[in-house]
């Protein structure tokens, strides 16, 4: 089994990435079955509790509130609510559910206690259950872990110097604090980011360098290809092609290789033959149901009719029992 690094240079980083296509293919689900079983892969499924009017600029965004686009401001919906979506999600194949709330930061009033409340009666389901809501405090992340949270999703989205170019309400450090006060709190990491941002590869392979070189790797990497929407500053920035897609994953799971790798956002416009070259490529979770938050995604059972002809097999809730290094 290959060494869990910590120390790639972006040299390294660069050198996988550049490599053909197919080579880097089979590198990576080389590497993969030395850490996964091949095969096997997460379903999660992703809600939003509160959408929309959220402070931030991130410009990718439709939930920002200085944009103008087709979102419609929704307050935190009810614990009975979010439970029957979990249920709802977990009958149709789902071992994790994610909840989002558009927040610039978690803040200690009333709302936060009934997200509380929510981990708690979806996590007495025996689903991992997941949240992003948005910067946390060390005190807020214990809470959270108290409450029996599994994975919190927190994502750095590019690298530290296409940052500023894509958001300037919080700063590169603010994110990495975070998931320093989740990794503290002894909660499961999920954290990727988002191609087609304007960025430059180099910027690709420095996303990738500073998750690979965390103290830990993140349990799970989320790979977001952009879905443009319009109202947003980057409505307008075409859609990744999807081989460039399948290079992020392939590069992830080598650098990263005891890690889960999701193929997030940009799904819906590929098919399953370009999603099958993903899962070659060491991915090994997704996100399923009609909607990532506010963008499409395809339905429970057009993936389950994709699981039967790849032959891939959903992975049970807590199943993962790799030690992370």
């Amino acid at each position: 089994m290959s060494i869990i690094r910590h120390d790639w240079t972006a040299e390294e980083i660069s050198d996988i990435y550049n490599k053909p296509l197919l080579q880097l293919i089979m590198e990576a689900g080389n590497m993969h079955s030395q850490y996964h079983k091949p095969g096997e892969v997460q379903i999660s499924s992703l809600l939003s509790i509160k959408t929309g009017g959220c402070s931030e600029d991130c410009s990718y965004c439709p939930q920002a509130a200085r944009f103008h686009t087709d979102i419609k401001v929704q307050a935190l919906m009810k614990t009975d609510e979010v439970v029957k979506a979990a249920e709802n999600a977990k009958a149709g194949g789902a071992s994790r559910f994610c909840m989002g709330a558009a927040w610039r930061e978690v803040r200690d009033n009333r709302d936060f206690d009934r997200v509380l409340d929510m981990v708690k009666a979806v996590t007495a389901m025996d689903m991992e259950v997941c949240c992003t809501l948005g910067m946390l405090t060390e005190s807020q992340a214990q809470k959270l872990a108290d409450a029996g949270l599994y994975a919190y999703n927190h994502n750095i989205d590019t690298s530290a110097e296409h940052y500023e170019q894509i958001i300037t309400t919080r700063k590169y450090e603010d994110r990495l604090n975070t998931l320093e006060h989740v990794r503290n709190a002894g909660i499961s990491v999920c954290s990727g980011g988002i191609i087609g941002l304007g960025e430059t590869d180099e910027d690709r392979i420095g996303m990738l360098l500073t998750l690979s070189n965390l103290p830990k790797h993140p349990e799970s990497v989320p790979i977001n290809a952009l879905v443009p929407v319009k109202g947003t500053p980057l409505a307008d920035n075409k859609r990744v092609p999807f081989d460039e897609l399948v290079r992020m994953v392939a590069t992830a799971r080598i650098v990263m290789p005891a890690s889960a790798v999701r193929l997030s956002a940009g799904r819906l416009e590929m098919s399953i033959a370009e999603q099958a070259l993903c899962f070659l490529a060491g991915a090994n979770s997704i996100f399923a149901g009609d909607k990532l938050l506010t963008t499409p995604n395809p339905e429970f059972n057009e993936d389950m009719e994709m699981f039967r002809i790849l032959g891939l097999t959903p992975k049970a809730a807590f199943a993962d029992k790799l030690v992370m290094q």
